[in-house]
């Protein structure tokens, strides 16, 4: 089943509702990659004026788990996800609509591939980058995601 925007709007309302409220949205899901878009705004604001950082934690996050959620359903088996790592670096104040992208869906799917036909669990680094809509990076995350086929 192909992530819509408008699926994914339904799975965070049931699933991840505090990114709902937070305006999380899914901008595009490609072969190649996803970005995940967030705008500024009361709800997801810190005292200083600009977005909180766990709100661009969440967007970041998603935007590597979307791509690993969608290689995970292209197999039969259940496969088990979990960060188990996470490092983030901010270097401007994020106002506006900030858009973070991870381009690593064909090194995700080679290790779904390995994953699924084996007993062990594999890891990959996955990294988002936020771009506000001056083009200019507010913050970059990685994430350190681990991988379980379950018996």
């Amino acid at each position: 089943m192909k992530m819509t925007k408008n699926k994914f709007r339904f799975f965070l309302l049931l699933k991840l509702p505090i990114a709902f409220l937070a305006g999380i949205k899914l901008h595009l899901l490609s072969e190649n990659e996803a970005k995940i878009k967030v705008s500024f705004g009361f709800l997801n604001q810190n005292p200083f004026r600009s977005m909180f950082w766990a709100v661009q934690g969440m967007a970041a996050e998603l935007s590597t788990g979307i791509l690993c959620l969608e290689e995970i359903q292209q197999h039969k088996k259940k496969i088990s996800m979990l960060v188990i790592e996470q490092k983030g670096v901010f270097t401007k104040k994020a106002v506006g609509k900030i858009t973070f992208s991870c381009t690593q869906r064909k090194e995700v799917r080679e290790l779904m591939q390995k994953v699924a036909s084996s007993n062990q669990a594999h890891t990959i680094k996955l990294q988002s980058k936020g771009i506000d809509e001056n083009n200019e990076c507010v913050s970059q995350f990685e994430f350190l995601w681990s991988f379980k086929a379950k018996q």
